[in-house]
């Protein structure tokens, strides 16, 4: 059965990148064994899901062209932008039921595996608030940004499934709990 799980990695004060949106602040922490961890969990999913900001950061960090991922994925954003290779569906959910009609689009497409929301705090406390969102796995960076992209841009009430350490990474993976 398909999960979607929250898979990120946030600044000890709660940040997914800089209001700038970089994401240099992460690689300046030792993190072998939590890059490993998503590693194998990236390859097992099935479906992706990611915001643009996340999007256009791996287009432009990573000079790609062509997309890294297997898994379909899918972009929610209102903007247009650029495209590169491999399967990448841009869409946007301006209302709840067609944010639950892209998630279902989406487990259908994981065909039993996990969709994976790889990037968007406004995006996971959304499918959270919709009951839609099973899992946070969180990678904390020993670091403060102070400001940036909230890591969830909302309540989620969460319940503790495993803490462990990963290099200089506190990796914690939470249960949401619904209401």
């Amino acid at each position: 059965m398909s999960r979607t799980v929250y898979n990120t990695a946030t600044s000890l004060d709660g940040f997914i990148a800089t209001e700038d949106h970089s994401l240099e602040w992460l690689f300046a922490a030792e993190g072998d064994e939590a890059l490993d961890e998503t590693a194998a969990f990236i390859r097992e999913a099935g479906a992706i899901v990611s915001g643009a900001g996340t999007y256009e950061w791996i287009l432009k960090h990573e000079g790609i062209t062509s997309w890294p991922y297997e898994a379909p994925t899918w972009v929610l954003t209102h903007r247009d932008l650029p495209r590169v290779e491999g399967d990448l569906r841009f869409a946007s959910a301006d209302t709840d039921q067609e944010l639950r009609d892209l998630h279902k689009e989406m487990v259908e497409a994981a065909d039993g595996r996990d969709v994976w929301l790889v990037g968007g705090g406004g995006i996971a406390a959304d499918l959270a608030r919709l009951g839609l969102l099973d899992e946070v796995f969180v990678s904390v960076a020993p670091v403060t940004l102070g400001s940036g992209a909230p890591l969830l841009a909302g309540r989620v009430d969460l319940r503790v499934l495993d803490v462990h350490r990963a290099g200089d990474f506190a990796c914690m993976r939470y249960e949401v709990v619904r209401a």
